[in-house]
C-alpha cells in the first residue's frame, strides 16, 4: 500500500465532498443491488425448469434467498460503507485483501469459496471492461477530495473489485450449492453492470460540476475497429530489438557491406523497401550469412538441393501452394519428425516441400529451393526444433504447437519481419500458445479447458490462414482474453499453493512439538497401560490441535502441558504407595475437557476418567491385577504432513559432501516474492517457477509454476546447492519465440559451435 494512504490529514481533503460523493453512490448502488435482487426468483425458477437433477438446489435458492433477503442487502451495504470509511481514514482498503481475508487461521479454503472469489473477480473484470473510462476519472477525483490520494481500481471503494468483494460477501452466510452460487453472482452481472455504469456516471458529473478538477475531459472510448493485416512499419528502435540480436551486433555492422556486395540478388534481405534497409535488414542479412555459413561446415548435401544447375527454383507461388495442402493434411511423416526430438524438422520440411510440388505437375528430380526461401525453413524449422526441445511441452502441448511449424514457414515466405519485429502479430500468437501449452499436462479441469481452447485455436488457424496475416492478429486477440481469464485462476491456485504449504509447515511444527512434550514424559519410565494410552492417544491429538489453532505459546498449550505434568506426579505420587489420596480430583475437568476433544460423549469421558483413577489407586495399592484399560476411544487419527509433490532435489552419487556457495544462500534469503528462476530438470528441461511465498518458520521458499502449482520448496541452502549443480540459474525474461531464437543463434553461430567442441 502507497505511504501517501496514511495521512488523513493530507492538503486537499475536503470531508463535506467526501460525504456528497458517498450519498451519490452508495445508496443508490444498494438500491440497484436490491432491485436486482428481486429478480433472482423468477430467473432461478427459469433454472430450475430445465436443470434437471439440480432441480431442488434452484427451488432451495429461491427460499433461502427470500429468507435471507434483508441480511443479504445488509451485508452487501457493509462491505461498501467499510470500504468507503477506509477511504474517509485516509487509508483505502485492498479489495484484494479484503476478499483473501481468511474466516479461520486453521481452515484452508474449500474449492466452492475459491470458485465464488474467482465469479466475484469475474464479475469485477465486466463491469472494468464497460466503465473503464468513467472509473479512470473517478480514481482521480475521489483520489484528490480525500486528500490528494493515488486510487486505482484495487482501492477505490465503490470500484468493480470492491463492488465484486461486497457481492461476494452478501451470499457468503447463505445456504446455496456452488451451481447456484455461480449462477447467482452470473446474475449479478447482468443486472447491475448496467445501473452501475449510469451511477458511476452521475457521481462523476457530480464531482466535475463541484469543480473537482473540472479540466479532465470526459473521453469517450475508441471504437473498436476490425483487426486488419499489419502495414509495413519503420524499423523499431534499439530497445525493441530482438534479445538473440545483441550476441552478434557487433559482427553484423562490420560484414554488412561485404555481404550485400557478395550475396548477389537473392539475399533474406530481399523484400519490401521499408524494411529492407535499417536495423531490421541488417538483422536479417546477419541470419541469411549464418545459414550460409552452417550449411557451409556441413559434410554432407542437403537432400534439397541439387549439383544441377538446371535445376528450376519453385517459386513462391507454388511454394505456397503446397505448404497449403501440408498445412490442411499434414503428412504422416512430418507429424512423426513433429513427435521426434532425434529429426530435423527443417531437412523434413523441404524434403516434403519438393516431393509434395508432384501434385502440381512439377517433377521434384528437377525442382530445387530458392535459397531465400531456405533460408525462411531453415530458421522456422530450427525454430521449434529449439522451442520443442527446451520447453516442457510433452504429449498434447507438444502436438498442438509442432502443427504451427507450417503456418510459421508460410509467414516466414510472406513477411521476414517476423523474425526481427517483437511486435509481429504471428510471434505474439506463437507466445501465447506457448505460455498455454508449457508443463501444461491436462491434471487439473481449468488447463483441460485452456488446452481445449488452445486446440480450438491451432484449428482455426490451419483451416483459415491462406495468405491473410489478419487472421494471428484476430486470434491473438482473442485467446490473450481468455488467459486474462485464466491467470485470475492462476492467481486462486497460487495462494492456495500458499496457504496448503503455510498449514502443512504449521501441522509439522506442531507435530513435532508434541512429540518433544510428550518423549519428555514417557521416555524411559514405567507408564500403566490406560495413562500410556490416555498420552499417546487424546492427549496427543488435543496438544498437536491446540498448537495448530492456538499457537506454541498460547494459554490452552500451557494447560495441556500442566495437565501432562500434574498427570505424571500423580503417578510418580501413586509409585511410592501413597494410600487414600483422591486421585485426579484437581484434573478431573481438564481431563474431561481431552476427552471431548476426540469425539467422546459426556458419560464416556467421566467413565474414562474414572479408569485412571482406578488406575493409580492399584498401582498405590500395588495390585497391577486391578488396574483398569479406557473404554474404547473414538478412531482419532493424528494429522499428517501431506506428501511433498514438489521437485526433488537429486544429488548425483558421490555428492554427499558437496558444499554451496553462503553468498548464494543469502541471496536467496533476500530474494524478492515475484522473483522468477528457472529450474533444469536432469533432462536438461527448462521449467521457470515463480517465488510465491516463503515461510515464516521454516525460511523454505515455496515456487509455484505457470499454472500456479507447486512444485519445488526449498531452504535457501539446498537451492544454493542446486546452482553449485547447474540445476537452477537466472531466469531471462524472453518471450518463447525470442528465447527460441537465441538457441537458433547458438546452433548457428560458427565462433559458438567452435567453442562447444
Amino acid at each position: 500500500m502507497s505511504s501517501s494512504y496514511h495521512n488523513a490529514e493530507r492538503y486537499g481533503r475536503d470531508p463535506r465532498l467526501l460525504g456528497q460523493a458517498r450519498e451519490t453512490a452508495v445508496p443508490p448502488l444498494v438500491d440497484t443491488f436490491a432491485v436486482a435482487l428481486g429478480r433472482f426468483d423468477d430467473a432461478l425458477f427459469d433454472r430450475a425448469e430445465r436443470a434437471g437433477n439440480s432441480q431442488m438446489a434452484f427451488l432451495d435458492a429461491m427460499r433461502e434467498l427470500r429468507r435471507r433477503r434483508e441480511e443479504v442487502i445488509r451485508r452487501f451495504r457493509a462491505h461498501l460503507d467499510k470500504a468507503w470509511q477506509s477511504l474517509e481514514a485516509g487509508e483505502p482498503q485492498s479489495a484484494e485483501s479484503a476478499l483473501a481475508e481468511p474466516t479461520s487461521a486453521l481452515t484452508l479454503i474449500s474449492d466452492q469459496e475459491l470458485e465464488s472469489r474467482l465469479a466475484a473477480r469475474n464479475l469485477a473484470s465486466v463491469i472494468l471492461r464497460d466503465c473503464k473510462t468513467v472509473l479512470v476519472r473517478l480514481d482521480r477525483r475521489l483520489g484528490w477530495i480525500a486528500g490528494n490520494l493515488v486510487l486505482d481500481v484495487d482501492h477505490n471503494p465503490i470500484g468493480p473489485e470492491h463492488i465484486g468483494v461486497a457481492i461476494h460477501e452478501a451470499f457468503a452466510t447463505c445456504e446455496l450449492t456452488l451451481e447456484v452460487r455461480l449462477v447467482v453472482i452470473k446474475l449479478c452481472e447482468r443486472d447491475l453492470v448496467p445501473g452501475i455504469g449510469r451511477i458511476y456516471e452521475a457521481l462523476d458529473q457530480r464531482l466535475a460540476q463541484a469543480g473537482v478538477m473540472p479540466e479532465m475531459p470526459a473521453t469517450r472510448s475508441p471504437a473498436r475497429q476490425a483487426p486488419r493485416a499489419p502495414e509495413p512499419m519503420a524499423d523499431e528502435d534499439e530497445a525493441s530489438a530482438p534479445a538473440w540480436a545483441a550476441r552478434f551486433t557487433h559482427r553484423m555492422a562490420g560484414m554488412k557491406g561485404g555481404m550485400q556486395a557478395s550475396m548477389g540478388q537473392h539475399n533474406f534481405a530481399d523484400g519490401p523497401a521499408e524494411y529492407a534497409g535499417g536495423a531490421q535488414g541488417v538483422l536479417l542479412e546477419a541470419l541469411h550469412h549464418l545459414l550460409q555459413e552452417s550449411r557451409g561446415n556441413r559434410e554432407a548435401p542437403e537432400p534439397s538441393r541439387s549439383s544441377s544447375s538446371d535445376n528450376r527454383p519453385l517459386s513462391q507461388r507454388e511454394m505456397l501452394s503446397v505448404l497449403s495442402l501440408l498445412q490442411s493434411t499434414p503428412s504422416a511423416t512430418l507429424r512423426a519428425a513433429i513427435g521426434d526430438t532425434g529429426e530435423s524438422l527443417a531437412q523434413r520440411l523441404k524434403s516434403e516441400v519438393i516431393s509434395g510440388a508432384t501434385q502440381l505437375g512439377v517433377d521434384p528430380s528437377t525442382a530445387r529451393l530458392a535459397p531465400v526461401d531456405e533460408d525462411a525453413i531453415d530458421l522456422v524449422g530450427m525454430l521449434f526444433d529449439v522451442m520443442l526441445d527446451e520447453r516442457d511441452l510433452e504429449g498434447r502441448p507438444r502436438e498442438l504447437i509442432g502443427r504451427l511449424v507450417v503456418p510459421f514457414v508460410k509467414v516466414a515466405l510472406l513477411d521476414r519481419r517476423m523474425f526481427v519485429q517483437k511486435t509481429h502479430p504471428a510471434r505474439r500468437l506463437l507466445n501465447v500458445l506457448a505460455e498455454a501449452c508449457e508443463g501444461n499436462n491436462g491434471e487439473s479441469a481449468a488447463e483441460r479447458t485452456l488446452m481445449t481452447k488452445v486446440e480450438e485455436v491451432v484449428d482455426r488457424l490451419t483451416a483459415e490462414f491462406n495468405e491473410n496475416l489478419a487472421i494471428f492478429l484476430t486470434l491473438e486477440e482473442e485467446f490473450r482474453d481468455f488467459l486474462g481469464q485464466h491467470k485470475r485462476r492462476i492467481e486462486i491456485a497460487e495462494r492456495r499453493a500458499a496457504e496448503i504449504q503455510s498449514g502443512q509447515e504449521r501441522l509439522e511444527t506442531a507435530r513435532v512439538r508434541m512429540a518433544l512434550e510428550l518423549s519428555t514424559r514417557l521416555d524411559g519410565r514405567h507408564v500403566p497401560q490406560a495413562i500410556d494410552d490416555f498420552m499417546r492417544q487424546p492427549w496427543a491429538h488435543h496438544v498437536t490441535m491446540t498448537v495448530l489453532r492456538e499457537g506454541e505459546d498460547s494459554d490452552g498449550l500451557r494447560d495441556a502441558l500442566a495437565l501432562a505434568d500434574g498427570l505424571m506426579e500423580e503417578l510418580t505420587e501413586a509409585q511410592r504407595q501413597i494410600i487414600g489420596k483422591p486421585w485426579l480430583q484437581a484434573w478431573r475437568p481438564s481431563l474431561q475437557k481431552v476427552f471431548a476433544s476426540v469425539g467422546m460423549n459426556p458419560d464416556g469421558a467421566s467413565s474414562a476418567v474414572d479408569a485412571l483413577h482406578d488406575t493409580l489407586q492399584a498401582v498405590a495399592a500395588s495390585r497391577p491385577d486391578l488396574e483398569r484399560q479406557l473404554p474404547e476411544l473414538p478412531q482419532v487419527v493424528l494429522p499428517k504432513v501431506a506428501e511433498d509433490d514438489s521437485v526433488s532435489i537429486q544429488l548425483v552419487g558421490g555428492t554427499d559432501t558437496l558444499d554451496f556457495d553462503s553468498t548464494d544462500a543469502d541471496h536467496f534469503r533476500s530474494l524478492a516474492i515475484g522473483t522468477w528462476l528457472d529450474f533444469v530438470d536432469k533432462d536438461n528441461k527448462v521449467q521457470a517457477g515463480k517465488l510465491s511465498w516463503v515461510s515464516p518458520i521454516s525460511s523454505r521458499l515455496l515456487f509455484v509454476n505457470r499454472r500456479g502449482v507447486r512444485f519445488c520448496v526449498a531452504s535457501p541452502e539446498e537451492l544454493a546447492m542446486m546452482v553449485r549443480m547447474g540445476r537452477l540459474r537466472t531466469h531471462e525474461d524472453e518471450d518463447a519465440f525470442d528465447s527460441a531464437m537465441q538457441g537458433v543463434i547458438e546452433r548457428l553461430d560458427p565462433e559458438k559451435a567452435a567453442v562447444g567442441a
